[in-house]
Order: structure tokens, then sequence, then C-alpha cells
């Protein structure tokens, strides 16, 4: 896979915001909340699927380095074994799978923004979620159920989750038109 400077440079951009996303908390244990999915999201519409998972990837591979870019202090390979790795991984592959979708339509409007962040949002919680359970259930030898990882890991995040979808969609929609006439954004809407 052969990367050219722009698009290193803008991976490396999203890779520090997803570093901001993280650091701007509110911990709430087991899952504190962040804006990490926020700049999945965008990373996922404006740099496309392939450099979108690229920037998360960057931003994972720092983390577990050893550098303090998690949410919270956590850091190194450890932080595999934390509950909410998964959904680090799950941001990752959600500003795939709304890069992705994005890609696929044949028109780039606020309907289109709207299943793609949408889309990448469910895919976090479908990695986090069940990560979530397994870590705390087998690894921590807590005795939960499944309902314990949804109220914890999913409910809380519902409300904020749905309003980040439609500030995503709503500034996406906006921003990619523009982009594209520039020739900044290279699409056909």
């Amino acid at each position: 896979m052969k990367l050219n400077t722009k698009d290193m440079i803008l991976s490396a951009i999203f890779a520090a915001l997803a570093v901001v996303g993280a650091k701007v908390s509110i911990p709430i244990p087991p899952v504190p909340v962040t804006l990490q999915l926020f700049v999945c999201c965008f990373a996922g519409i404006l740099l496309g699927a392939r450099l979108g998972l690229i920037s998360q990837i960057v931003y994972i591979l720092i983390g577990l380095l050893g550098l303090p870019v998690f949410a919270g202090t956590s850091a190194g390979p450890a932080y595999i074994l934390s509950p909410t790795f998964g959904y680090v991984i799950g941001f990752a592959l959600a500003s795939y799978v709304t890069g992705k979708v994005s890609e696929n339509s044949s028109k780039f409007n606020i309907k289109t923004a709207l299943i793609s962040v949408y889309s990448g949002i469910f895919t976090t919680y479908l990695i986090g979620v069940p990560y979530l359970y397994f870590i705390i259930k087998l690894y921590m030898g807590k005795n939960i159920t499944i309902m314990y990882a949804i109220e914890k890991g999913l409910l809380p995040f519902i409300v904020k989750d749905v309003l980040l979808g439609i500030i995503v969609a709503l500034t996406a929609a906006a921003a990619v038109p523009a982009l594209i006439r520039s020739g900044v954004y290279k699409k056909t809407t």
C-alpha cells in the first residue's frame, strides 16, 4: 500500500485528533465518555475508508507502544486487556465502515452522511460491547451478564452518539460538497 505525502499528513492529523478526542473525557466506569467516535466518523467521511482506517491504526499503535494517548492514562501493550480496548478497535473499524458507506454512495448528501455515521457507530458497539463483556467476565473473572455489558457499555452513550451522528452528518453534508468543488475531495456528487 503506497501513501503519498498528503495521505500521510492527513492520516497523522486524524490520529492526533483521535488523541485529543480521547483526552476530552468524562470518566464513567467502566467506559468513559469521549469524543473519539466523533473523530473516527469524520476521518472515515473526509479521508475515506482506507485513510480513515490508517489514521486510527496509527493512533492505536502509538498507544500500544506506550504513549498515553488512550482515554485516561493507560497505554502500552497491556491496554489490550482493558475492557475498553474493544471500543478502540471499534473506532478504527468505524472509520473504515463510515468511509466505505460514504464512498459507495452515488450521491453525498445528509442522508448518505447519516447512514455512514450510524453504520460506523453501530460497528463500534458491535465490537466494543462484546469485548467489554469478555474481558470483564473471562479475564477479570467477574460474574457479569451480557446485559450488564450493554447497560454499562452501550445504553449510557446512545443519546450522545445519536446527537454526535447528527452533528457529523450535518457538518459533513455541508463540507464535502465544498471540498469537492475546491478539488480537495475526489468524489462525485
